[in-house]
């Protein structure tokens, strides 16, 4: 896939949309693993890929989310919590504790595939969630904070597809 077939704001380096679809194959085979439909991954300067998926019904953990996971992961596998120079790559658009898991690990820059409206139609809304943080704030985030950015890639609700598709679910 080229830059040019993807969507988004700003210049998008060429390996982005190979580490989103990653993160989004990710995605649909959790759906089949008894987790929910989100994959990421954090990829370190040299090059170190580090995986995580959502792991929320099958352990139990609210905050199993699939980029908090792969935090955990890079932390652990850099033996840092400091992941300045990384960057996130997830299959939808990061909630509220994915986005200040992002801030606290330091990471450079986040790109993701399908957006919070995508994952709201498969039965996510975090809407509630971004209000709530909203309304506290006052205004948005500002953009110098942590640069976030959605590139569209062809299977970017694939894994809602097919979380939809499982009979086996969990709805959370």
């Amino acid at each position: 896939m080229s830059t040019a077939e993807l969507s988004g704001s700003g210049s998008i380096p060429p390996e982005a949309a190979g580490y989103l679809a990653q993160a989004v194959a990710l995605a649909v085979q959790n759906v089949g693993s008894a987790g929910g439909p989100f994959g990421a991954l954090v990829v370190a300067p040299d090059g170190r890929v580090f995986e995580g998926t959502n792991r929320v019904t099958a352990s139990n953990d609210p905050t199993a989310h699939a980029e908090v996971v792969a935090i955990r992961t890079a932390c652990t596998g850099l033996e840092s919590f400091d992941l300045t120079g990384c960057v996130l790559y997830s299959s939808c658009e990061p909630c509220p504790l994915c986005l200040s898991a992002a801030l606290w690990a330091r990471l450079d820059r986040i790109y993701f595939a399908a957006d919070r409206h995508a994952a709201a139609a498969a039965g996510f809304d975090d809407a509630a969630f971004y209000e709530y943080i909203h309304s506290y704030s006052g205004a948005a985030a500002g953009s110098d904070l942590l640069p976030v950015e959605q590139v569209l890639v062809p299977e970017s609700v694939e894994p809602f597809r097919s979380w939809a598709a499982l009979d086996t679910r969990t709805d959370y």
